[in-house]
């Protein structure tokens, strides 16, 4: 999607003007004339458009705007009117003409801040999003014929400023939306280490772990995973230093599962193919490290992702198998389908051992049972540390999503002790299962300030409430990571 910011809106093809609610026109609409503004009136009079949010209004342009089209575009109530509101405001005006044939959306922002004027860009860019690589049949009509969004700014240099780390942003956002929209004979652990490889150009520094090496390490819980596919298993650590050099960094563990059938313990077939997607933490990891690098954050920061396939070949782990961790803690692998946080395990143990970060975050789309919990709408946080939840907790609304803390209770403990190892992978039964998988990873901190942020629920969406969320991938996290980033993190 093409941005620019225009310091007027003369011959917009489409013209989306905001609408708080009960009608009230805002920036260019209060200064149209009475005729002009009367006729607006009298079309939102005539419909059930009252400027509510996440609704618009087409309407041809009176005679007064210089424009072909007018989209009204509702942006809720005035006295709560937020960058939140406004994001919504910009991604529905999109989402209404982005079919009209039209291949530019005006959006009127000469109201607003600069700042306001580049999120207004940034929102109408992240609504515009959609996964069209293998489509190569679709007729004209049924293609978004947007190309262009100008967003009309009362400072227009401001404005291009502030976007600059808007659109480091939204490339971030998108990265980890392609990586969790690319099926799982494109995206094996190879080919996603290669693309994170591939962020090198932007000042990362990226060193990827193959098979032997890991197996050097150590690496023995997660290798177990990935042995029963013919892919090689990976592990990518991506490294940013933009803050003072020897500063202590921060860092974030990401769940790959580039694919995964439950191994031996194998799921029902309904429903499997969704299962490309169980590596959302992994490229919400990477997206982070994409955004860090792409604003030139003034933090040092270290991201690991654990790459890996679950199948279930005659070399797959079994249920009951008990394998050594790079911790040196035995695990008995009661359920092969407990497979994210036996990779995890290894790489938060290798993130505290050689980074000595600050704090750990791990993502991952890890149990069913939080989507029990929470629905479909939530993210599950549970961490050992007040000040790095409360931070992550502070952060995700700000940018709209949301998160709610957990309990990891000691008492719990007891149901991932095991008579013949050090710990087992699941807990007994299904009672309280997002909570005994925290309880399992808590183990491989080694007292390191850590939070476990569980996706499961918000992933993937299949029926989008949010305007700037289109169907498919989210890019779940980024946005919340790097804001906590900025907020609580930076020098």
């Amino acid at each position: 999607m093409k941005i620019e910011f225009v310091a007027s809106a003369t011959a917009a093809e489409v013209l989306a003007v905001l609408v708080h609610e009960g009608r009230a026109l805002a920036g260019m609409g209060q200064s149209l004339n009475t005729a002009t503004s009367g006729a607006l009136a009298k079309a939102m009079t005539a419909s059930r458009f009252t400027g509510g949010s996440n609704s618009s209004l087409i309407v041809a342009a009176p005679a007064g705007v210089d424009a072909a089209t007018i989209v009204l575009t509702g942006a809720g109530d005035a006295g709560k009117f937020d960058d939140l509101a406004l994001e919504a405001a910009a991604g529905a005006a999109y989402h209404a003409v982005k079919m009209s044939g039209a291949t530019s959306l005006t959006i009127d922002a000469t109201h607003l801040s600069a700042d306001q004027a580049a999120r207004a860009a940034f929102a109408a860019r992240l609504a515009s999003y959609r996964f069209l690589k293998y489509r190569t049949t679709l007729k004209p009509e049924k293609t978004p014929s947007i190309e262009t969004i100008k967003v009309v700014a009362a400072d227009v240099k401001s404005a291009q400023a502030a976007y600059k780390t808007y659109s480091a942003i939204a490339d971030a956002v998108e990265f980890s939306r392609d990586l969790v929209s690319e099926p799982a004979n494109v995206l094996y652990p190879e080919e996603f280490a290669k693309r994170v490889k591939g962020l090198e150009k932007l000042g990362l520094e990226v060193e990827i772990l193959g098979e032997k090496e890991l197996a050097k390490l150590g690496f023995n819980t997660l290798l177990a995973v990935g042995q029963g596919s013919v892919r090689d298993s990976q592990v990518a650590i991506m490294k940013w230093n933009g803050g003072k050099k020897g500063d202590q960094p921060i860092a974030f563990v990401g769940k790959g599962v580039c694919f995964d059938t439950g191994g031996i313990s194998i799921k029902p077939a309904d429903g499997m193919e969704d299962m490309k997607w169980d590596m959302g933490g992994a490229a919400a990891v990477s997206g982070l490290m994409h955004a860090l690098a792409g604003r030139k954050a003034a933090v040092n920061a270290v991201g690991v992702i654990g790459l890996v396939e679950n199948m279930p070949d005659g070399a797959a782990q079994r249920p009951g198998d008990v394998v050594m961790s790079l911790s040196g803690q035995s695990v008995e692998v009661l359920n092969t389908d407990a497979e994210g946080r036996l990779v995890l395990a290894d790489c938060l143990w290798y993130t505290q051992e050689r980074f000595k970060p600050k704090f750990m975050l791990d993502l991952a789309t890890l149990t069913g049972a939080m989507i029990v919990a929470l629905g479909l709408e939530y993210a599950g946080v549970f961490s050992n540390s007040d000040e790095l939840a409360d931070n992550f907790l502070a952060a995700a609304p700000k940018v709209g999503e949301n998160a709610w803390r957990m309990p990891i209770p000691a008492a719990y403990e007891r149901h991932i002790d095991t008579p013949i190892a050090d710990v087992k992978n699941t807990g007994n039964g299904r009672a309280g299962g997002s909570i005994t998988a925290a309880l399992f990873l808590q183990r491989f901190t080694n007292g390191t300030p850590w939070a476990h942020i569980d996706i499961a629920p918000t992933a993937w969406v299949k029926d989008s409430r949010s305007p700037t969320v289109p169907d498919g991938a989210v890019g779940w996290g980024v946005r919340t990571l790097d804001r906590m980033v900025q907020d609580s993190y930076e020098s």
